[in-house]
C-alpha cells in the first residue's frame, strides 16, 4: 500500500494522563490506555498502551491467537513471559520487542507486577480465539 493508497489519516498526539487506563478490554488483569491511532488511521491499525493491574496468576493462562495482519509488543516496563507455538517459553524484558505472526498460538505464562507494554495491531478491529 502506497500513500498515494492508503486510507485518509490524520495527525494525532496522546500525551501521558493517568485517568486514560481503562478497565474492561480484553484482559480483566489488564488496564489499557487508547494512544487514538485507530480513529486517526480510520481502523487500518491500533495501539495502546497495556498496564498489568494483577499480580499473574495461572488461571490467566489460556491458549490462543490472534486473526491480525500485524502485531508488534514492545516492553515499556518491567517484564512479560509467554510461551509462542514453534518457538517456546520467551521472556521479554524492558526494551525487548517481539513480532507475533498472525494467527500464532501462543499463551502468556507470566508478567511482573510494573509491566507495561505497547502494543501495535493492524487492523484495529480483529478477532481473538481461544484455542481451548
Amino acid at each position: 500500500m502506497t500513500a498515494a493508497t492508503s486510507p485518509n489519516q490524520q495527525f494525532t498526539v496522546s500525551h501521558l494522563n493517568e485517568d486514560d487506563f481503562k478497565t474492561g478490554g480484553l484482559r480483566s488483569y489488564s488496564s489499557y490506555r487508547d494512544l487514538g491511532v485507530a480513529m486517526a488511521t480510520n481502523g487500518v491499525a491500533t495501539a495502546h498502551v497495556i498496564r498489568m493491574i494483577a499480580p499473574f496468576s495461572e488461571s490467566f493462562s489460556q491458549r490462543h491467537h490472534h486473526d491480525v495482519q500485524l502485531q508488534l509488543v514492545y516492553v515499556l516496563k518491567g517484564w512479560f513471559k509467554s510461551e509462542f507455538e514453534g518457538h517456546g517459553v520467551q521472556t521479554m524484558k524492558e526494551g525487548s520487542c517481539w513480532l507475533q505472526p498472525p494467527n500464532i498460538r501462543h499463551t502468556v505464562v507470566g508478567w511482573s507486577d510494573d509491566c507495561e507494554l505497547l502494543e501495535v495491531i493492524l487492523p484495529a478491529e480483529h478477532d481473538t480465539i481461544i484455542d481451548g
